[in-house]
C-alpha cells in the first residue's frame, strides 16, 4: 500500500468513533424520516450500519481491491428493518450516499495540507464512488425484497381479515386484530362497505389494483379503513370521517369518475352505514344489492342517498318483475326506447308532490305539457294519477324495469 494512503487509513481509524457518531447525528437531523421514526432502535441500527460500511470501505482501501457485495453483509438485515421503522427506500439511500460522503470528507481531512498526501487522497475518489455504488445496489434489493414481502404479507392479512368479517366470524387474536387497529375499526366504529366490479373486461395493462390506489388517492394517505380485490370484486371497508357519510361517497364518486376516465368502468355499490366489525357482513350484502342496482352500468349507488321505497325497488326479483300488468309494462318498456319523456313526467310529477303546474316549473315546459302527458300515460297504462296506489304501482314498475337513478353527484345537484 502506498505509505501515503496507509496515513490516510490511519487518521481516519484514530478518530472512527467521533466520526461514526457525527455521521449518525447529521443523519438523524438531515433525513427526517429517522427522527419521525416510532422505533426507539432505530438510532442504535443506524450507528451500527453506518460503523459496518466505514469499516468495509477502509477495509477495500487498505487491500487495494474494488468492494464486493460481500463486504456488505450487515446492509441487507439493515434495509429490511428500514421498512419496518418507517423509513422509505429514498430516505434510506439519502442516509448512506450522506454518510459516504461525510467518510469522503474525512479521508480528505486525514490528508491535511501535504500536497503529495492530499493527491494520493484524490485518488481514492473513483474508488470511494465505487464503494457508494456496490452497497447502494446491495442496500435497494435488498429494501425492494423486504418490501415486497412486507407487502405480501399484509396483502394475506387483509384478506384473511375479510373473510372473518364477511363470515361474522370472531376475529382471533394476532396480526388479524392487529390489523383492525392499524386500520381503525373497533366496536364502536360507524362503517360503510363498498363493493365494485368492472362493467367490462380489463386490457392487460389495467388492474382492479388501480381502483384501490385511486380510492386511496381519494382519501389521502392518512385515512383508515381497508380494500381488498378478490377475483373480479374490490370489497373495501370505509370509517366515516368528519363529513360523515357524504363525504365517503362523495371521494368515492371522484374516484369512480376518474377512473371511468382511465378505461376501468366500475359498477359500485355503497352500504348504508353500520357499527362495527361485526357490521360487515350485513353492510357487504347492501352493498351488492346497490352494485346491482346499476345493472352493469358504470357508476355510483349509494343507499344512504336512497329513500326505504327506493331500496325495496332495487331488490327486486323475478316475482315481482312478473307482477307488473301487461300494459304498465308495454308503456314503461315502450317509452323507455323512446327516451323516456314520459316517465321523466311522471316522476317529477310524484316528486312535486303531484302538483302538475310545479312538476311544469321543474321541467320548464308549457304545464298544457304537463297535462297532456299524464292523460297520455293514464290511457296507455290504465291507471289513474290522482290515486295514491295507481302511482304507487307505476312508480314501482318503473323502478323494477329501468331501476334506480344513480344517488346524487359529488357537487350534490341533483
Amino acid at each position: 500500500m502506498d505509505p501515503r494512503v496507509r496515513h490516510i487509513v490511519q487518521a481516519v481509524e484514530a478518530s472512527f468513533d467521533d466520526l461514526v457518531a457525527t455521521c449518525a447525528a447529521r443523519t438523524w437531523s438531515q433525513v427526517p424520516a429517522y427522527s419521525a421514526s416510532p422505533d426507539p432502535d432505530l438510532r442504535e441500527d443506524l450507528r451500527l450500519h453506518i460503523d459496518a460500511v466505514f469499516r468495509a470501505v477502509l477495509a477495500t482501501i487498505s487491500e487495494g481491491r474494488p468492494a464486493r457485495r460481500s463486504d456488505f453483509p450487515i446492509t441487507a438485515t439493515q434495509a429490511t428493518r428500514r421498512v419496518s421503522q418507517g423509513v422509505s427506500l429514498a430516505d434510506f439511500l439519502q442516509a448512506f450516499r450522506l454518510n459516504q460522503v461525510s467518510l469522503w470528507e474525512s479521508v480528505l481531512a486525514a490528508a491535511g495540507s501535504d500536497l503529495q498526501t492530499r493527491d494520493a487522497a484524490l485518488t481514492l475518489a473513483s474508488h470511494v464512488m465505487q464503494v457508494i455504488e456496490v452497497g447502494s445496489t446491495v442496500a435497494a434489493e435488498a429494501y425492494i425484497e423486504s418490501q415486497q414481502h412486507q407487502l405480501a404479507e399484509s396483502d394475506r392479512v387483509r384478506r384473511d381479515l375479510l373473510e372473518d368479517l364477511l363470515a361474522g366470524r370472531e376475529v382471533s387474536p394476532g396480526p388479524k386484530q392487529a390489523m383492525l387497529r392499524a386500520v381503525g375499526l373497533v366496536a364502536s366504529t360507524k362503517l360503510v362497505v363498498v363493493s365494485a366490479i368492472p362493467v367490462r373486461s380489463l386490457t392487460s395493462d389495467q388492474s382492479l389494483r388501480d381502483a384501490v390506489y385511486a380510492a386511496r388517492g381519494e382519501f389521502g394517505s392518512g385515512h383508515q379503513g381497508f380494500a381488498v380485490v378478490q377475483q373480479d370484486e374490490v370489497i373495501g371497508v370505509a370509517p366515516m370521517p368528519a363529513g360523515g357519510e357524504r363525504a365517503v361517497i362523495e371521494r368515492l364518486q371522484r374516484a369512480q369518475r376518474r377512473l371511468k376516465r382511465q378505461g376501468i368502468p366500475l359498477a359500485l355499490g355503497i352500504s348504508t352505514v353500520h357499527t362495527g366489525p361485526s357490521g360487515v357482513a350485513e353492510a357487504y350484502g347492501e352493498a351488492c344489492v346497490a352494485r346491482d342496482g346499476l345493472r352493469a352500468e358504470p357508476g355510483v349507488m349509494a343507499l344512504p342517498m336512497l329513500s326505504s321505497f327506493e331500496y325495496l325497488v332495487l331488490r327486486d326479483d323475478p316475482t315481482s318483475r312478473r307482477l307488473i300488468r301487461p300494459d304498465i309494462r308495454r308503456f314503461v318498456e315502450k317509452d323507455q326506447a323512446r327516451g323516456g319523456a314520459l316517465i321523466e313526467t311522471l316522476l317529477e310529477y310524484v316528486a312535486s308532490d303531484l302538483n302538475a303546474k310545479t312538476a311544469a316549473e321543474n321541467l320548464h315546459m308549457h304545464v298544457n305539457t304537463v297535462y297532456y302527458r299524464l292523460e297520455r300515460i293514464a290511457e296507455r297504462t290504465g291507471c289513474d294519477l290522482r290515486k295514491f296506489a295507481d302511482v304507487q304501482e307505476l312508480l314501482i314498475a318503473v323502478g323494477l324495469l329501468t331501476g334506480p337513478r344513480e344517488g346524487p353527484p359529488a357537487d350534490g345537484s341533483l
